[in-house]
């Protein structure tokens, strides 16, 4: 750490020393997804269902960005600037802290806050925390064990993902077991949703959507991403009918690349559209390699193909997996003849029954009523009243 990063870190300690010894608004929320970078992921859904279902004033909804005036709702909720002044004193004042991603010792948990930790998949393929301790950064490892000792609260999506927190999260509070709230578009769907999409991208609304959401790699390769579009894109036309576009989305670190990865008339760029789930809720059919997205989709029950044309690097170099990837219900593909095959041969009957038994195998709790389950017991906090998760 510089001398500058250490002034910033004294000054925002010494402003956090100060607010919170004021008093905490008891139905204040604090909320933030990924650091501040969007407008997204389960704190999204927990903040747009008590919009839509709760009376003004239940709760004072205050959302952290790292570019507030891009970012997030335009009125009913309150938006500062990460690291501000404002910034710390409505975290230092706010009742309930609830993210998706680690905290760092900038949140000094007072003893009357409640602090709800979402996370950002409810199931994965690649290892984390713990099981992924020799693979992670020192100072990360140290990071997420202090912010396991400050969760009251971690949203479990299914048992497996339950028994995975048990062991590797360094936590022993309560886990919240009726599923994530971004999920819940998956499940019930959302016509405006799709509205909105299709105006934004300059889609017929008759069109079909492929998704391809890959993750990134350490090295940020590009090779890795050789998808055939205009062969899946007919072979999709053959299989399924109907005309099809590609909505690329590439993970952040990729974003100044995309460019070189998307092309063609019928092959779009998504990468800077926020809200990875929306784009889900109206795919057709995804393609993904490694992402937990593929666990997500699964709740629709249309097509998933993995094009994994790296898998043994990735495995060697990146992480171990969850699950031996031959087992999980998806079809997988590792070059970009086998995946037009796969698209071209898909059998739907034998992809449900395998999705069908993953989701007992792993003891789903996705039912569509995450945010609403989740909302009720924050309301419960704020009222004093009992608050065990049921």
């Amino acid at each position: 750490m510089g001398i500058r990063e250490k002034i910033r870190k004294k000054a925002a300690l010494f402003m956090i020393s100060v607010f919170n010894r004021m008093p905490i608004k008891k139905n204040k929320v604090f909320f933030t997804s990924y650091y501040g970078s969007q407008y997204g992921c389960n704190p999204k859904y927990v903040t747009e269902h008590i919009l839509k279902n709760y009376p003004a004033g239940t709760f004072d909804l205050v959302w952290a960005f790292n570019r507030p005036e891009e970012k997030g709702p335009k009125e009913v909720v309150r938006k500062v600037k990460v690291m501000s002044l404002r910034y710390f004193y409505e975290l230092c004042t706010s009742k309930i802290v609830l993210t998706n991603f680690r905290t760092t010792d900038l949140f000094v948990k007072r003893k009357d806050q409640y602090y709800i930790q979402t996370w950002h998949s409810s199931l994965r393929l690649k290892q984390i925390e713990k099981d992924a301790e020799e693979s992670l950064p020192e100072h990360y490892v140290e990071m997420a064990k202090k912010d396991s000792e400050k969760i009251d609260l971690l949203l479990s999506g299914c048992r497996y993902s339950t028994s995975i927190f048990d062991r590797s999260f360094w936590f022993e509070g309560f886990l919240f077991e009726h599923g994530t709230p971004r999920n819940d578009l998956l499940i019930k769907g959302d016509h405006k949703v799709k509205d909105r999409i299709y105006r934004n991208f300059h889609l017929p609304k008759d069109e079909k959507i492929i998704l391809y959401a890959p993750t990134f790699r350490k090295d940020n390769r590009l090779d890795v991403y050789d998808v055939d579009y205009e062969n899946v894109l007919e072979r999709l036309k053959m299989r399924f009918g109907g005309e099809w576009t590609f909505l690329v989305k590439l993970h952040p670190h990729l974003s100044g690349k995309s460019d070189q990865l998307v092309y063609g008339e019928r092959v779009k760029d998504a990468t800077d559209f926020d809200d990875i789930q929306e784009l889900l809720s109206v795919s057709d059919a995804l393609i993904t390699d490694y992402s937990s997205l593929m666990f997500d989709f699964a709740i629709t029950g249309r097509p998933c193909f993995l094009y994994t044309p790296d898998l043994h690097d990735y495995v060697k170099n990146d992480r171990r997996f969850y699950f031996e990837i031959n087992e999980l219900p998806f079809i997988k593909t590792e070059t970009a003849a086998q995946l037009v095959e796969a698209v071209e041969k898909f059998d739907y009957q034998d992809y449900e029954r395998k999705v069908s038994a993953f989701h007992k195998e792993v003891g789903t709790f996705e039912r569509g009523e995450a945010s609403e389950k989740l909302t009720e017991h924050m309301q419960a906090v704020i009222e004093n009243r009992e608050v065990l998760p049921s």
